[in-house]
């Protein structure tokens, strides 16, 4: 028996949390995810994850979203109404 593989290619989102762990995401695939604290790990880690979600999802990657590029967008608030992100805008602002 033949079998044709198929080689996909997605684009992956790779961000550092607040405990230094490395996240990578598929906007492509919802919920597809994985963390590892190395850089060396996570894209292993990613090819498992896209993996096992297309193997669980029938090799059906969601249509009609195309990853375009990263921009970066920078507002201003006021400091009085960043409870929730008081953390993240002391270390913006310093």
């Amino acid at each position: 028996m033949f079998v044709e593989l198929v080689c996909l290619k997605f684009a992956v989102v790779v961000e550092r949390d607040e405990d230094g762990y490395h996240v990578a995401s598929v906007p492509e695939l919802p919920s597809c995810h994985t963390q590892t604290k190395t850089l060396d790990e996570l894209t292993e880690r990613i090819k498992e994850a896209i993996e096992a979600y297309l193997e669980a999802e029938g090799h059906r990657p969601r249509e009609g979203v195309e990853l375009v590029g990263f921009q970066f967008v920078e507002v201003s608030i006021d400091r009085r109404f960043a409870c929730s992100w008081k953390s993240v805008v002391s270390k913006w602002l310093l």
